[in-house]
């Protein structure tokens, strides 16, 4: 079974399924719905039995295949995963059937107050199973080029979602499409040029810092020995790619503006999975390529996560529209993750990690319930919702608990994140730890509030009649509210398969849980044994 290309298996059968629905009728649209859930499902069935056969004890990477792809330039397909990468997979693969499913009418009516007219439904569901492939083949590749080349390839049918089937006015859609494809190409670019000088770098002697031969695999990358200068402007190309697609203060605008006009089930996949490849990408590649270049470049990480927590918490308390709200609230977590990974801690770092999966579920949650209520309302702005809870009691419902999620109530799943990160922070830098907690404070104002100006108050005369959620929208929120729950009460089989990737790279990059400090008498008479 080990001999099982599994990881392949999961990116092709996606990809499959997009030709497929490509030439199914176009007056089928059932047939192309259910078929595209399907194929999303099955592909998450084959994802959770490789996950069953992870050994979290064993190699780091498993699953793996290595084969020559470009040979003059040392390029290979090549993929494997170890623990933070498979559980990145297993969200993408549980967030896509979901978000199919929560879907159904995205292609035909966008939620928009500009509805566009209809489109076409086979295009839609073809764009999401092509997004889910790039989605696994970024978190599973091995070879540093073919990573970059899933990393460019997300943007093709994102670019699509937002510009085609998003809400708004056409030149709205337009001009929130081609500024996510501006900010990312340009990171793109960045790290375009750094991966391909890693190529001449690996070629130079063993005993001038090189392998003795050109490759761009990541773990013989691991034992490059550049110079300081050079390993800097390298860090740099990779570390601005993925501040963008974190997204990270100040590059952090694109975001708002495609939440605003996205469909809610892609924007579900933007925001839950696609902005996790910037900080899986810090996590990966910038420590473990780069380890004296990340240490140096700490400080300014630091400051810039602080300031994205706050900064991002109050422009969501500020915000009018429900889709740059959560959008904003994401800016503000993502500062989190950052400033879990760069204190290099274990607790720190396996808290980020785990923070990739809790946000990715949490703000799924959120996305695709306000996605019903602008389906619903045809509107997605605040003033014009209110009493939703007298009308649709199981949406409100659904609504407060992934609302309280994601300002990281305890009991569930976030919380348990934010807290290792906070403690892991804590540990070694007291000062940011200090600033950061600011941004749980602000969380619970911008999510009460939300909630109490949408769910609470008086009934808007459009909400009279606003229907309850449906048993297809009941079956498309419910397993990530399970999961969120879940989580938060257990996350330890998650932590368990977290645990040993973020000890590999905390050795790489020569860092170690600080000692207790002992203060008071214990300190001056020693501890008690």
């Amino acid at each position: 079974m080990s001999d099982f290309p599994w990881l392949s298996v999961l990116i092709a059968l996606p990809l499959l399924g997009a030709v497929v629905v490509s030439v199914l009728p176009r007056d089928n649209e059932p047939l192309v719905k259910w078929f595209s859930t399907g194929v999303s499902t099955l592909v998450g069935v084959l994802a959770v039995v490789m996950a069953l056969n992870f050994d979290a004890g064993g190699d780091r990477f498993q699953f793996t295949e290595k084969y020559w792809w470009i040979k003059e330039f040392g390029i290979h397909w090549a993929l494997g995963v170890d623990g933070v990468a498979l559980v990145l997979i297993l969200l993408s693969v549980i967030l896509v059937p979901l978000v199919m499913l929560a879907s159904w009418t995205d292609a035909e009516r966008s939620g928009g107050v500009d509805v566009p007219a209809k489109r076409s439904v086979k295009g839609y569901f073809a764009l999401l199973l092509s997004l889910e492939a790039a989605m696994i083949g970024v978190f599973a590749a091995t070879d540093v080029f073919l990573f970059y080349v899933f990393f460019e390839a997300m943007l093709i049918p994102v670019y699509f979602l937002i510009g085609h089937y998003g809400g708004g006015a056409a030149r709205e859609r337009s001009y929130a499409a081609v500024k996510f494809l501006l900010y990312s190409l340009f990171g793109g670019l960045l790290m375009l040029v750094a991966v391909v000088w890693l190529y001449p770098l690996s070629n130079k002697p063993v005993g001038e810092g090189g392998l003795g031969h050109g490759t761009f695999m990541f773990e013989e990358l691991r034992g490059l020995h550049l110079d300081p200068t050079t390993a800097k402007w390298m860090f740099l190309g990779f570390f601005v790619a993925f501040a963008i697609k974190a997204p990270m203060v100040p590059v952090h605008t694109w975001l708002p503006t495609a939440a605003q006009q996205s469909p809610p089930g892609a924007l579900v996949l933007i925001v839950g999975v696609l902005d996790k490849v910037g900080t899986y990408g810090m996590l990966r590649f910038c420590l473990e390529l780069f380890p004296g270049a990340s240490k140096w470049a700490t400080p300014a990480v630091l400051v810039f996560a602080v300031i994205s927590i706050i900064y991002g918490a109050i422009l969501a308390i500020g915000q009018v529209d429900l889709k740059r709200l959560i959008a904003y609230t994401s800016v503000s977590h993502f500062g989190f993750i950052v400033l879990g990974i760069f204190a290099m801690t274990s607790q720190g770092q396996s808290g980020a990690a785990l923070y990739m999966v809790n946000h990715g579920f949490s703000t799924g949650a959120l996305f695709l319930l306000v996605g019903f209520m602008i389906v619903r309302r045809r509107s997605a702005k605040i003033t014009d919702f209110g009493g939703v809870q007298k009308a649709a009691p199981v949406l409100a419902g659904t609504f407060l608990i992934a609302g309280l999620s994601g300002l990281s109530l305890p009991g569930l799943s976030p919380f348990v994140s934010e807290f290792l990160v906070l403690v892991g922070t804590f540990s070694r830098y007291k000062v940011a730890a200090c600033f950061a907690v600011t941004g749980v404070v602000l969380a619970a104002i911008y999510v009460l509030w939300m909630y109490q100006r949408t769910m609470g108050g008086p009934k808007v005369p459009a909400v009279e009649g606003m229907k309850d959620l449906t048993a297809r929208e009941k079956w498309a929120v419910a397993p990530i509210i399970a999961i969120i729950v879940a989580m938060g009460f257990f996350p330890q089989p998650v932590l368990h398969v977290i645990n040993p990737s973020v000890k590999e790279t905390l050795a790489r990059v020569d860092r170690h849980d600080p000692a207790p400090t002992l203060t008071g008498n214990v300190a001056e008479n020693g501890a008690r044994p």
